[in-house]
């Protein structure tokens, strides 16, 4: 099914069913399918296999404009898991080419989030049953990396990067990002957030290094400029670039939403095109949680000019159409929402009077 042969417009047309274009790439609605690990890499070898084809599909043919992968390393050692997907080599890319073109196949956009998972790697995967934090590496782990040897709460202590080590990560990232666009993926995003490597460094509560990847944000952010740098120089001017961010550590001395607009803006004026607007993950907190907790975030640091991304706990069609239209963000991840219901973006178009609605011709006869 080519892009043509499906139903993208509505006969009303709303802000969620608006098209947004990024460096030439057509995304053909607002909602976007958010990056959600499924440890599903049973042979521990990183390659995305059946199980990411059917998620990732299903999704597409729900109408998402736009689908991002889950954390995907760059490197064997960033994975959160062992079971993680990866795109550290060109047997992983060629597999992740089966989803990709399948996803194109229903109109839809594809986009990668390249990651390592720094001091938080090396964990047990978090299904029922299985067993809790670092895994050994007399049962498949491997040591961990961090900006600092401080370890996340109840995780194995990481090792202090060198900047040897840092250099090596950063060519990791720009590798995976060539493999990246070559297996077809429209889009890349780096993920900064939820403790993982490179918000390890923007934090203070995890970098208390004295050169210059530490101490004032210009040094704590200096390693995120590097990779972002290096990811544009392999995927050139047309490739949209994204980064994920955590905009609050919802704790007394973290990084915080100042902190997150002035990084985000000096991320938007290096050329990304999108900040992904998440929060916590990097000290075990509770979080103040309810509907759309972190849409506040994202709108702090669209009003610095800066377009982003809105995730959490947005489940309602219209409560998503008010977020835009209010110019809170310029699109809206979906997370949570998205596993319960495949073709979410199906029925927002028909509450909102937005119909036909983004159906393949297989499933029309289904149409609310």
């Amino acid at each position: 099914m080519s892009e043509s042969e499906r139903n993208w417009q509505t006969d009303v047309m709303t802000e969620l069913f608006e098209p947004l274009t990024l460096r030439g790439t057509e995304i053909p609605n607002r909602i976007w399918l958010a990056p959600m690990c499924q440890y599903s890499c049973e042979a521990e070898d990183g390659m995305p296999g059946p199980w990411h084809l059917v998620h990732l599909g299903a999704r597409a043919q729900g109408g998402f404009g736009l689908i991002l992968t889950e954390a995907s390393a760059v490197v064997p050692e960033g994975r959160i898991s062992p079971q993680d997907a990866g795109i550290w080599n060109d047997d992983q890319a060629e597999s992740w080419s089966a989803v990709v073109d399948f996803v194109h196949s229903q109109g839809s956009i594809i986009g990668i989030q390249l990651a390592h998972a720094g001091r938080k790697a090396s964990t047990y995967r978090p299904f029922t049953g299985e067993p809790k934090g670092s895994v050994p590496e007399s049962e498949g782990g491997w040591p961990t990396f961090g900006a600092s040897s401080i370890a996340y709460p109840q995780l194995a202590e990481p090792v202090e990067m060198t900047k040897d080590d840092i250099a090596e990560v950063v060519a990791a990232f720009a590798a995976a990002a060539r493999r990246s666009i070559d297996a077809g993926f429209d889009l890349v995003e780096l993920h900064a957030a939820h403790g993982y490597l490179l918000h390890s460094f923007l934090s203070p509560l995890s970098n208390q290094r004295s050169d210059e990847y530490g101490g004032d944000l210009a040094g704590r952010s200096r390693l995120l400029h590097e990779v972002y740098a290096a990811v544009r120089a392999e995927v050139g001017e047309d490739v949209p670039v994204f980064v994920r961010i955590s905009a609050s550590e919802w704790t007394d001395g973290g990084f915080d939403i100042a902190e997150a607009a002035d990084v985000s803006r000096a991320l938007s004026e290096a050329g990304v095109d999108l900040i992904d607007v998440s929060s916590g993950g990097n000290y075990p907190v509770r979080i103040p949680i309810g509907p759309g907790y972190q849409v506040s975030l994202a709108a702090a640091i669209r009003a610095e000019g800066v377009p982003t991304g809105a995730v959490g706990l947005i489940t309602d069609p219209k409560q998503a159409e008010t977020i835009l239209s209010t110019g809170q963000a310029d699109a809206i991840f979906m997370a949570r929402a998205a596993l319960r219901e495949p073709s979410w973006p199906q029925r927002a178009a028909h509450v909102l009077g937005a119909e036909p609605g983004p159906y393949p011709p297989q499933y029309t006869r289904g149409a609310w």
